[in-house]
C-alpha cells in the first residue's frame, strides 16, 4: 500500500492506494482515498480530478499508416487473409507506452506465411509496446507486407479528416486517452459542524501506465492549470493589440478594415459571443453550425467562406455588418455588396 501526506493545518490530509490489480496486459485498476475533507470538498476534488485523468494525460497511438500498391482503404490484398481496413482497425487497438515526444516513425517488415503481431514493429526506443501479442495480420502465402507507421504523442482524440487521406497513406482516429474510465464516490462521516468526508477515486488504465502514475500526472497538470493565479498581481497580456493586428488580417469583407471602435476602445474580440450580436435565429443557428462563436471567429471568414456555408444567402451577410454597425459602433461600408 501507498500512503502520503500532505499537511494543511490544522488537518493532516492523507491519500492512499486501497486496492490495486492488473487485471490484463491492456487493464489496470486501482482504488484510492483521500481524507479528511471538510463537508464538500470531496465532490470537488472528485469532479477535477475525473476531469483530468480522463481529458488531460498524454496517449501515445499509430495516427497514419503508409503502404505501396493498396488503392484504397477497404482493398483486399492476396496472400492476406485481412482486408487494408481490418489491418488498420488491428493497429489501431495497439497500446503503447512511450517518453515521445510530438510524433516518430516506426515500420512493420514482414514475409509470409504466418501470423503479423505488435512484436514484429520496428519501434524508436523510446517507444515500448504494452501487449506484444496483438494481432496485426494473417499472410496466407509466401508474401512481403511493408508497412510504415507513424506514430504520435498527444492526448484526447484526433478525427481522421477526408482531405488528409492521400493514395497509399491512410490516417487513423486515434484516442490518446491512457484513462478508460474514473469514478468517485463519496463517504460522509461526523455530525453538524464537524461533518467530514472521504473521497474514494476508482481508476482503469489501458496499461501504458498505472492507475497510481495516472493519478500523480493529473494532480500535476490540475496544479500547472492553477499556478498562473497563484501571481500577486494579474499579467497585462497583450492580446488585445497583438490579435487585433494579426488575426483580423484575414478578414476581407472590405478594402479598408483596420480599424475597430467601441466607445474609442478597441474591442477584444474573443469575448464577444455572436449571441450578443442580436442576429435572427436562422442567421445564427447557421453560423454555430460553422463553428463560429466569437466576433473573433467571424473575423477569420472571408465573405467568401461565409458564402460557402450551406444556405447562406447575401442578405445574411449584410444583416451581419449591420448587426455590427448597430450593437458594436463599427462604422462599415455596405458598397462592397
Amino acid at each position: 500500500m501507498v500512503r502520503e501526506t500532505v499537511t494543511v493545518s490544522p488537518r493532516t490530509l492523507k491519500w492512499k492506494c486501497i486496492e490495486s490489480r492488473a487485471d490484463s496486459k491492456r487493464l489496470y485498476y486501482g482504488r484510492f482515498i483521500l481524507s479528511p475533507l471538510m463537508k464538500g470538498q470531496a465532490d470537488t476534488i472528485g469532479i477535477a480530478m475525473r476531469r483530468a485523468l480522463l481529458g488531460e494525460i498524454e496517449g501515445t497511438c499509430i495516427t497514419r499508416v503508409k503502404s505501396e500498391n493498396v488503392p484504397h482503404e477497404y482493398a483486399t490484398i492476396t496472400g492476406i487473409q485481412e482486408s487494408v481496413h481490418e489491418i488498420l482497425m488491428n493497429l489501431k487497438e495497439i497500446v503503447f507506452r512511450s517518453t515521445l515526444y510530438g510524433t516518430s516513425e516506426a515500420s512493420i517488415c514482414v514475409r509470409g506465411p504466418g501470423y503479423v503481431t505488435a512484436q514484429d514493429i520496428i519501434l524508436p526506443p523510446c517507444v515500448e509496446i504494452v501487449d506484444n501479442i496483438q494481432h496485426i495480420a494473417s499472410l496466407t502465402e509466401p508474401i512481403n507486407l511493408s508497412i510504415e507507421l507513424e506514430i504520435e504523442r498527444n492526448r484526447g482524440y484526433l478525427i481522421k479528416m477526408p482531405h488528409n487521406v492521400q493514395e497509399g497513406s491512410y490516417p487513423i482516429n486515434a484516442v490518446f486517452m491512457p484513462v478508460r474510465n474514473v469514478n468517485h464516490s463519496i463517504h460522509s462521516y461526523g455530525n453538524g459542524n464537524q461533518q467530514q468526508e472521504i473521497l474514494f477515486l476508482e481508476i482503469w488504465t489501458n496499461g501504458s501506465l498505472t492507475p497510481k502514475e495516472a493519478l500523480h500526472e493529473a494532480s500535476r497538470n490540475l496544479i500547472d492549470l492553477f499556478i498562473p493565479f497563484l501571481h500577486q498581481e494579474e499579467e497585462n497580456l497583450p492580446f488585445e493589440e497583438n490579435h487585433h493586428t494579426v488575426l483580423l488580417s484575414p478578414f476581407t469583407f472590405y478594402d479598408q478594415f483596420d480599424k475597430l471602435k467601441k466607445k474609442n476602445k478597441k474591442i477584444a474580440l474573443k469575448s464577444i459571443f455572436i449571441d450578443q450580436c442580436e442576429l435572427c435565429p436562422r442567421v445564427y443557428n447557421y453560423l454555430k453550425r460553422s463553428n463560429i462563436y466569437t466576433l473573433l471567429d467571424l473575423f477569420n471568414n472571408s465573405h467568401e467562406d461565409l458564402m460557402k456555408i450551406e444556405h447562406f444567402r447575401r442578405e445574411d451577410v449584410k444583416k451581419i455588418l449591420g448587426s455590427l454597425e448597430k450593437h458594436f459602433a463599427i462604422d462599415l461600408p455596405n458598397n462592397q455588396f
